[in-house]
């Protein structure tokens, strides 16, 4: 049989790196270590491999995820083999965090080293007026992968300000505490407003990651 299919970029990846891109849309994880994943990323695996749900860890946890509807729902991915992740055709991207933090919109999440710790935290300086945000939090020495609708965008925040409309957040710095503009007038309002009322403007020494997608 001959087809474009079976070309060397399609075959699956060989890699002695527990994290391997099997391509810009899919990435292979070899076990031994424990994986966290979001339910339902995984596309394929090889080997004897176990996927049970993760519990909060903590009746805190448990109740932020409640009262906050961040919905964080992992499994622990454990066993000998590989597993593929992907999550709806999203361009999968990984940091290797060395003892430090990022936050995330939980729907950009796809898979992290079980040793790393994560939480849900409320964004300082978003309350009310933005409906109150919250966000999770991962943290720790290990690696995170997480998807970008459309190819991302990297701003430095020390440069300048970076305002950002926070259905198109992907991620920032966890140490960076963003303040709320309300660009909202009355006169926008009784026309049907602008479809930018809030954004979330970072600035400080760190990095915003923003997508080409705004999500609900």
């Amino acid at each position: 049989m001959r087809s474009e299919l079976f070309d060397a970029e399609h075959v699956r990846v060989s890699s002695p790196e527990r994290w391997a891109m099997q391509n810009n849309q899919m990435i292979r994880v070899g076990l031994g270590p424990d994986v966290l994943a979001t339910k339902g990323a995984m596309v394929a695996y090889q080997g004897n491999v176990a996927f049970h749900h993760e519990k909060s860890g903590s009746m805190a946890k448990m109740a932020k995820k409640i009262v906050t509807s961040e919905d964080v729902s992992l499994m622990r991915v454990s066993g000998q083999g590989e597993v593929w992740f992907a999550q709806n055709a999203g361009y999968v991207y990984t940091l290797e965090l060395e003892n430090e933090g990022i936050s995330l919109n939980v729907a950009n999440l796809l898979a992290f080293d079980a040793t790393l710790t994560w939480d849900i935290n409320k964004i300082k300086g978003a309350g009310m007026l933005a409906g109150g945000f919250f966000n999770t939090t991962i943290g720790g020495q290990g690696t995170v992968a997480v998807t970008s609708v459309g190819k991302p965008t990297v701003f430095d925040c020390s440069q300048a300000p970076v305002a950002v409309d926070p259905n198109s957040l992907v991620l920032w710095s966890s140490h960076l505490t963003p303040t709320v503009n309300n660009s909202m007038n009355m006169s926008s309002a009784l026309r049907g407003g602008s479809g930018e009322a809030i954004q979330f403007v970072f600035h400080g020494q760190g990095f915003v990651v923003v997508q080409a997608f705004e999500g609900a």
